[in-house]
Parts: C-alpha cells; sequence; structure tokens
C-alpha cells in the first residue's frame, strides 16, 4: 500500500434519533443517525410480518378475482 494517502482513523461518536450513541471507528469524528438496533423494528421484534396468502387473497378481492371457472 501506498504511504500517507489512508484518512486517519478516530473515534466517532454516534448519535441516533430515539437519543441512544455508541463508539466506533471512522474518519468523521461525529455521526448521525436515524434508526440503530435499539430502535429499528427488526431488532426490537416490533416488525411485522405478512403472509403471502394474505397479501394474494386481498390483491383478489380488490380487483374482484375469484377461484370460479
Amino acid at each position: 500500500m501506498k504511504a500517507n494517502i489512508h484518512p486517519e482513523m478516530k473515534e466517532a461518536t454516534v448519535t441516533c434519533a430515539c437519543g441512544e450513541t455508541f463508539k466506533v471507528k471512522s474518519t468523521k469524528e461525529e455521526i448521525n443517525v436515524e434508526v440503530c438496533s435499539k430502535c429499528h423494528p427488526f431488532y426490537t421484534g416490533q416488525q411485522k410480518s405478512t403472509s403471502k396468502a394474505g397479501r394474494a387473497q386481498r390483491f383478489n378481492q380488490k380487483y374482484g378475482f375469484t377461484n370460479e371457472k
């Protein structure tokens, strides 16, 4: 690798919109994010999952499709 071309790594403080802060290594000193592992629905267990059958059924009802031939 070439010498003196890489940016200096510093300890950065990451601040989330929910108020959570934590330290990481980065070229910036401060990083602001909207979602972190403390408030993201996937990590908090609040993520909603829908079944594919339910979506297909709603589509068919919306457009008047039936299984009858």
